[in-house]
């Protein structure tokens, strides 16, 4: 996939809400308790600029908070446009991340890391994890071989709170955001095609 945002960092560095924004981004914040602000924050801003350019076509965000344990819900998604909360759930982390805390990523075939940044969701398809959906990374050396490493959102059920109180962590994929096969169905359909994932870490810097 085309890259969209060669210079995504600097207009996410750069991008200054307006007040229907900011109000957007206060009302969000008070439905997702336990998210950190930075990442709703970095998380608009990189839809705003998206949408801008065509890229992002749907008002959908999905926002995960890698500065949580894997054992918390640390996915929200969001209906912009409602301005409301569809989602807040579990994800796992890639195996090479970490354990119950993700502290690293890559962006590498192979790694079996996590990456960071904005992606772009495209179509659903049945794979060898069952449904799953297509992410298209859009930040060059952060996460732009996401389609190469094939990196997709899909259901497991290493995701799981009994997998949890029994590990002390999730499960781990090998790079995927994976999440519960309860709502692996419904909420791919509720994001293919067009809206934004975000994954952030306050290593990001933003």
């Amino acid at each position: 996939m085309t890259k969209l945002l060669p210079a995504l960092a600097l207009a996410l560095a750069a991008w200054a809400p307006t007040a229907a924004a900011a109000d957007l981004e206060s009302t969000l914040l008070g439905e997702a308790e336990g998210l950190h602000p930075q990442a709703l924050h970095a998380a608009l801003a990189s839809w705003e600029s998206l949408h801008a350019k065509g890229g992002a076509v749907r008002p959908l965000l999905c926002v995960i908070d890698y500065a949580l344990p894997s054992t918390a819900k640390r996915m929200w998604v969001f209906d912009l446009e409602a301005k409301r909360l569809l989602f807040h759930d579990l994800v796992a982390h890639g195996r090479n991340s970490g354990g119950d805390l993700a502290e690293w990523f890559s962006n590498e075939d192979g790694s079996y890391m996590s990456s960071l940044g904005t992606f772009l969701t495209g179509d659903a398809y049945e794979g060898k994890n069952g449904y799953s959906m297509r992410l298209y990374g859009i930040e060059p050396a952060v996460n732009d071989r996401a389609e190469a490493r094939a990196i997709v959102l899909h259901g497991a059920p290493y995701v799981d709170e009994g997998v949890a109180a029994t590990l002390g962590r999730l499960g781990r994929s090998l790079g995927c955001p994976a999440v519960r096969p309860a709502i692996a169905h419904e909420l791919i359909d509720e994001l293919k095609d067009g809206s934004v994932v975000y994954a952030w870490h306050p290593s990001l810097g933003q």
